[in-house]
């Protein structure tokens, strides 16, 4: 009995094997009709695209001459003459006649077609007087280095205090009117008292390059006259507040946005800042003046350098 079953399962087998075979061979067999199956399934979708865009081209076609037409009548209605131009066809011309054409019609208005006929007139020619030359804005970097360059502006010292650090340093908070007060640093202390500098209105350079002194960045600075044994902040003019700016009559330019330490404009300016015998602040003899407030002071300080 166990030899029956081995027997059957071999046929199986080889029932199953030939099966395999055969489908195989049907396998091989179909490949090409498939690969002809689809590339005409291909061409059939192709060629139904193509007569769908030939359907569209002509219907876009007669819409458009039904266009031409009503565009033709609606300038007839209103008085505008049709001209008609004659344009050749692409078929070949007979030995025996000349090339045959087709009418294909051009809507120009009349008035247009009569100006291509008529030359026109030359128009007067008008003496063109010759420009006067531009001088081209001086820019910041090319301007003279003097003390127009530099931003000195009216503040209010709100608050003073020791540096942390440094004996010799005042850290003072000052409104010069902007979105928000600087803070700037200067050598004041144990020159002139704390109580002096608080609420005080003074000058400050306010375009200067910020800079760190002992760790805290000073936004400016403030302007005194001084010598080695003596110093004084420089007196603004009753009625001065802060925001308030410093011009110099022969120095009218605009201040830069912000001093360029390599242009050295600062260093070519400050030698010539100083308190005159009157004790006026000048610059080159020019004073330091508020517009329709006054000039700025160092009195108790003739001929001092102002820094």
């Amino acid at each position: 009995m166990f030899q029956g079953k081995l027997v059957m399962a071999a046929s199986v087998r080889q029932q199953l094997v030939e099966r395999a075979l055969t489908a195989e061979k049907l396998l091989e067999q179909l490949s090409p009709c498939l690969i002809k199956l689809k590339e005409a399934t291909a061409a059939k979708l192709c060629a139904k695209e193509v007569e769908e865009l030939k359907l569209s081209n002509a219907k876009l076609r007669a819409d458009v001459e039904q266009l031409v037409q009503r565009l033709r009548r609606a300038e007839e209605i209103n008085g505008v003459k049709q001209v008609y131009c004659s344009t050749p066809t692409s078929s070949p011309a007979t030995p025996n006649g000349p090339s045959s054409t087709a009418e294909s019609s051009v809507n120009i208005p009349a008035e247009k077609t009569n100006q291509s006929n008529t030359k026109p007139e030359k128009p007067q020619q008008k003496k063109v007087k010759p420009k006067k030359e531009q001088k081209a804005p001086v820019k910041a970097d090319e301007a003279p280095a003097d003390i127009s360059r530099v931003l000195l502006k009216v503040g209010r010292i709100v608050d003073v205090k020791l540096h942390p650090d440094a004996d010799t340093l005042y850290v003072e908070t000052v409104d010069l009117a902007e979105d928000k007060p600087r803070t700037i640093l200067s050598g004041l202390a144990g020159r002139v008292p704390m109580e002096q500098m608080r609420d005080r209105l003074a000058l400050f350079a306010c375009n200067l390059k910020p800079a760190k002194m002992r760790g805290i960045l000073s936004e400016g600075m403030i302007m005194c006259a001084s010598s080695e044994s003596k110093i004084h902040i420089v007196e603004v003019p009753a009625g001065a507040v802060p925001g308030d700016i410093v011009t110099f009559s022969d120095y009218p330019g605009e201040p830069d946005k912000q001093l360029n330490p390599k242009k050295k404009i600062w260093e070519a300016v400050a030698p010539d800042l100083k308190a005159d015998e009157n004790g006026v602040a000048t610059y080159k003899g020019c004073p330091f003046t508020i517009a329709g407030k006054g000039i700025c002071k160092a009195p108790d300080c003739p001929n001092f350098p102002i820094r």
